[in-house]
C-alpha cells in the first residue's frame, strides 16, 4: 500500500510540475484544480450511491432469502444486523467512528485547514452504506458530504497545497458530492457555502464551488442518468389570494422542524447520559435496529432512505392516513438510529417529512376549506422549508428543490414557505441547527478568516498603558489641560483608591467652553464625567473588544486588570484593533506565500526572511503538547508567531515523512509530534535555541 500510495504521489507531482512549468496562468491552474475535485467528489458520490444499493440487495435479497424459516417477518432481523454491525466498527475504531457527517467537515475547515485523515474518509463511506443498506431510515447526503469533503482533503494534501487553498477544496468537495447526490449543481455550491463555509464569500471561493459542482453534476449523470431524484407532475400553484397558506404552511413546518431539533436533542442526551451507562451500545443499537424492522414489516416505506416512499406521496398513490403514519415513523426513528450509534445524515428524513406536512396540509385545507390545492405544490414547498427548518439551509433549500421541479413559477411559494420556516426555527432555537450542536461539543466558530485572527490576539497584546488619569474632585480648569495633553483625546476619572469611576471626552467639555471662566473653579471632574464606563479585560480577545466597541457605538475602551475590574490598566481603540489585524493579516499573507519554502524547511538551519527576521522549526515542548493556541499565549512568551504547523502525513495513517502544513486557529491544539514553523526577530529565534 505505501508503494501504491508513493506512485500517486509522484503521478500528482508531474501533474504540478507540469503546470507550474508551463506558466499557465494562475486561473487556469486553479480552474484544473476545481475540476479534478469536482470529477473525483463526483466518483466518490457515484460510488457511495451504487454501495448502498448492492449492500441493500446483500441484506435484502442474499440476507433476507437465508432467514427463510422466518418468512416475511425475516426483514425484521435485517436493520438489527445492520446496526450490530456498525457497533462492531465503532468498537473497533472508536475515535474515527465520532468525527461524523457535517459537523466535522465544518470543524476541519474552520479550524484544522481543511485537513481530514483519509481512514476517517474510508470509515465513513462504509459504515452510512451498511446503515443504510441494512434499511436505515436515515440519508445519505451527510455522509456523502464527508465523503467528497476527504477526497477533496486528500487530493490538496498529496498536491501540498496551503492551508488556505485546501480549505477551498475541501468545502468544494463537499458540496460536490451533494450536486452529484441530488443532480443539483446549483444546490451543491449554496451548501458548501451555507453550511461548510459558514457564509465565507469569496470570488476564489465561489468559482471552485461551481466547477467542482458542475463536474460532479456531470459525472453523475453519465453513470446514474440524467434524472432528478424525484418525479411528479407539473406544479400548479393557484389564485395569488391564497398564497397565505404557504405562509402556513412554512409556520407549521417550521415549528415541528424545531420539535425535532429539540426531540433529537433529548434522544442524543439520553442515550449519552442514561441508557449509555446502564446497557452495552451494542445491544441499544441492535434494538433500535428491531424497532426500525418492525415499522418496515408494516409500513416497506419506512426501510432506507425514503426517495420511493416521497415518490409515490408526489404521486398521490398513498392514502392520507398512511401517511400520517409514516411522518410519525419518521420522525421518531430517525433520531434513535442517529442517537443509538447508526450511521447517515437528515436531509433525506427532512424531505421525507417535509413531503408528509406538505400533503397532510394541502388534503386537510382542501377538505375543510374548500379551496383547492395542488398536492404537488404544497409538497414541494412543504419539502423546501423542512430541508431548510433541519438543517439550517435556507438559500441551499430553495435552490434545490427549484433545480428538481425545473419550474420558475415555484419560486415564490417556495421562497415564503422557506423563509418562513427557517426563521422560526432560529428563534426558537436562538440560533443555526449546526451553530448549536457545535457549541453543544464545546466549539464557537464563526465564519470567515477575519474572526479566528482577533480571536488568536488578546487586549493586553496591543493596549496602550500610557492612560491618563485624574482624580474624580479635580477642578474642571485641570480637566482641561490634562484633556488637551492625552494623545487620545479622553481622559478616566478615578477615586481616591484609584478605582475607576468616569471617563471624560471631548464631547462632555465642548458645551462648557463658552462660559469656562465662571465654571472652571466651580465644576469638578465627578460633574461632568459619563459615570457608566463601558470597559474591557485585560485577558480578553479582540474579536470580543471589536463585537463590544460596535454595540455601545464608542471608539476606545479603558482596560481594566483581571484581578480587579475597578483598576484601570491601558486604553484600547478601534483604530488599535484593525492595525493589529492588519499586521496579522500579514503573517497569513505570509504563510501562503513562503508554503512551499516551508515544507522544505527542516529544523538544523534557520531560514532567513528580511533583515532580522527569520524562519525556524521547532518541536513543542512537552508542557505545551494539548493545549491550544489561545491559552498559550505564545506570542506573549516568546515575542513568535507560530506561522504554520507541519503534520506527517499518508494515505491511511498520519506517521510519514511527507508533511502537511496547517495554518492553526485559536482553538488549534498542539499535538505531540507536531512541528511548530516559528518567525520572529532573530534575538527571540536565538533564545529558544536549546528547546
Amino acid at each position: 500500500m505505501t508503494a501504491y500510495y508513493k506512485r500517486i504521489r509522484i503521478f500528482f507531482d508531474k501533474i504540478k510540475t507540469y503546470l507550474e512549468k508551463n506558466s499557465f496562468p494562475e486561473y487556469t491552474i486553479f480552474s484544473f484544480y476545481a475540476i479534478l475535485i469536482g470529477a473525483a467528489a463526483g466518483l466518490s458520490a457515484v460510488l457511495f450511491h451504487l454501495s448502498i444499493e448492492f449492500f441493500n440487495k446483500i441484506f435484502f435479497n442474499q440476507t433476507k432469502d437465508g432467514l427463510y424459516f422466518l418468512g416475511t417477518a425475516a426483514v425484521i432481523i435485517l436493520p438489527a444486523i445492520g446496526m450490530f454491525i456498525q457497533s462492531l466498527m465503532i468498537k473497533l475504531a472508536p475515535e474515527i467512528s465520532k468525527s461524523r457527517g457535517v459537523l466535522e467537515i465544518i470543524k476541519s475547515v474552520a479550524l484544522k485547514g481543511g485537513l481530514i485523515p483519509f481512514k476517517t474518509t474510508l470509515f465513513h463511506f462504509l459504515a452510512p452504506v451498511i446503515c443504510i443498506g441494512s434499511g436505515g431510515t436515515v440519508g445519505p447526503e451527510g455522509p456523502a458530504a464527508q465523503l467528497g469533503g476527504g477526497v477533496a482533503s486528500k487530493i490538496t494534501t498529496i498536491f501540498k497545497f496551503s492551508d488556505q487553498r485546501r480549505k477551498i477544496f475541501t468545502a468544494a468537495g463537499s458540496g460536490a458530492a451533494i450536486a452529484a447526490i441530488f443532480n443539483t449543481p446549483l444546490g451543491g455550491v449554496f451548501f458548501a457555502l451555507e453550511i461548510i463555509l459558514l457564509n465565507d464569500f469569496h470570488a476564489a471561493t465561489f468559482s471552485a464551488l461551481i466547477l467542482s459542482s458542475v463536474t460532479a453534476s456531470a459525472i453523475s449523470r453519465i453513470f446514474l442518468g440524467n434524472i432528478t431524484v424525484f418525479s411528479f407532475s407539473t406544479p400548479v400553484i393557484g389564485s395569488y389570494a391564497h398564497f397565505y397558506l404557504f405562509i402556513l404552511l412554512g409556520l407549521l413546518t417550521g415549528i415541528i422542524s424545531a420539535i425535532f431539533f429539540k426531540y433529537n436533542e433529548f434522544t442524543s442526551n439520553y442515550f449519552k447520559n442514561k441508557l449509555g451507562k446502564l446497557f452495552p451500545q451494542w445491544l441499544l443499537m441492535v434494538v433500535v435496529g428491531l424497532l426500525v424492522g418492525v415499522s418496515g414489516f408494516f409500513y416497506h416505506d419506512i426501510f432506507g432512505i425514503g426517495y420511493n416512499a416521497i415518490n409515490n406521496i408526489l404521486s398521490n398513490s398513498t392514502t392520507w392516513q398512511v401517511v400520517a403514519v409514516l411522518f410519525i415513523l419518521k420522525f421518531i426513528l430517525v433520531p434513535l438510529v442517529l442517537s443509538s450509534g447508526g450511521f447517515g445524515g437528515t436531509f433525506a428524513p427532512a424531505l421525507f417529512l417535509g413531503a408528509c406536512i406538505g400533503f397532510l396540509f394541502s388534503y386537510f385545507v382542501t377538505i375543510v376549506t374548500g379551496i383547492p390545492t395542488d398536492p404537488t405544490t404544497y409538497i414541494l414547498v412543504g419539502m423546501g422549508a423542512s430541508l431548510a427548518g433541519i438543517n439550517s439551509i435556507p438559500i441551499t433549500a430553495i435552490l434545490m428543490i427549484f433545480e428538481m421541479s425545473r419550474d420558475y413559477s415555484i419560486m415564490l411559494p417556495l421562497m415564503l414557505g422557506v423563509i418562513v420556516s427557517s426563521t422560526i426555527v432560529q428563534i426558537i432555537n436562538k440560533g443555526t441547527v449546526h451553530q448549536k450542536l457545535l457549541e453543544k461539543q464545546g466549539f464557537h466558530i464563526s465564519s470567515g478568516r477575519e474572526t479566528n485572527v482577533l480571536k488568536s490576539i488578546y487586549v493586553d497584546e496591543i493596549m496602550h498603558s500610557d492612560i491618563v488619569t485624574l482624580n474624580a474632585n479635580a477642578h474642571l480648569n485641570l480637566v482641561v489641560s490634562k484633556l488637551m495633553e492625552s494623545p487620545y483625546h479622553k481622559i478616566y476619572t478615578v477615586d481616591d483608591d484609584g478605582n475607576l469611576v468616569g471617563v471624560i471626552s471631548e464631547t462632555e467639555i465642548r458645551p462648557l467652553i463658552t462660559d469656562y471662566e465662571s465654571l472652571k473653579n466651580a465644576l469638578i471632574a465627578n460633574d461632568i464625567a459619563k459615570n457608566k464606563v463601558y470597559k474591557i479585560r485585560s485577558d480578553k480577545d479582540l474579536d470580543y473588544a471589536l463585537k463590544l466597541l460596535s454595540k455601545q457605538d464608542i471608539e476606545e475602551l479603558p482596560v481594566v486588570s483581571t484581578t480587579d475590574d475597578r483598576k484601570i490598566i491601558g486604553t484600547i481603540s478601534r483604530n488599535d484593533i484593525l492595525a493589529a489585524y492588519n499586521r496579522e493579516s500579514i503573517r497569513f499573507n505570509l504563510a501562503e506565500g513562503l508554503s512551499k519554502e516551508i515544507n522544505t524547511l527542516d529544523e538544523t538551519h534557520i531560514s532567513k526572511i528580511a533583515d532580522g527576521y527569520s524562519i525556524v522549526e521547532k518541536k513543542p515542548l512537552k508542557n505545551i503538547v494539548g493545549k491550544n493556541l489561545s491559552e498559550l499565549r505564545f506570542r506573549n512568551k516568546f515575542g513568535l508567531e507560530i506561522l504554520m504547523i507541519k503534520k506527517s502525513s499518508e494515505f491511511f495513517s498520519e506517521n510519514k515523512k511527507d508533511n502537511e502544513l496547517v495554518m492553526p486557529g485559536p482553538d488549534y491544539k498542539i499535538e505531540e509530534n507536531d512541528i511548530l514553523v516559528l518567525f520572529g526577530t532573530d534575538e527571540n529565534i536565538e533564545k529558544i535555541k536549546e528547546w
